[in-house]
């Protein structure tokens, strides 16, 4: 009867699995980094949802070649938020508000309603890259701070107007 042959994983210094990763993982190490983890951790969530393989030299080649990959579509992303970061530089977006005479708000204005108006102008804005220190209540001219990514930052200035009846 013949044998049935078992591919080991290996075992790291602290009797963990040694895994490389194929993406990201958040707490655990970065795409290509060669990490020890936990067994169950590795056997029922980092290989079946495919964020890490086995450490063969193929596998270890394929990761070179798509980290490379990645490497250059990240700097064309780079370059693109650079570019939007100067153009947000440069726009100046009035929001219309209900308020009082005295340019208290009734309502007030966050992130939804900024990334709203930067949509309308072509300036593609999710509301979780504003970052604002709390709500907008009062009609002024603002400058929000925007994280678009990749350590990329940059000021936009919002005029909050109040809303002609």
């Amino acid at each position: 009867m013949p044998t049935k042959i078992r591919h080991q994983v290996r075992k790291g210094q602290s009797r963990g699995m040694q895994l490389v990763l194929t993406e990201d993982v958040a707490y655990v190490g970065k795409q290509g980094d060669l990490v020890e983890v936990r067994a169950g951790y590795g056997r029922n969530y980092l290989l079946p949802h495919g964020l890490a393989t086995i450490p063969s030299e193929h596998n270890v080649r394929l990761v070179e070649r798509y980290k490379e990959r990645v490497r250059q579509a990240r700097e064309a992303k780079i370059a693109d938020l650079k570019a939007l970061a100067e153009q947000l530089q440069r726009a100046n977006v009035t929001i219309e508000a209900n308020a009082n005479e005295e340019g208290h708000l009734y309502g007030s204005v966050g992130a939804p309603e900024i990334s709203k108006a930067l949509k309308a102008l072509n300036l593609m804005i999710e509301p979780d890259m504003v970052r604002l220190e709390g709500p907008i209540r009062e009609c002024a001219l603002f400058a929000v701070k925007l994280n678009l990514g990749y350590e990329i930052e940059t000021e936009v200035k919002i005029l909050v107007v109040r809303q002609q009846k």
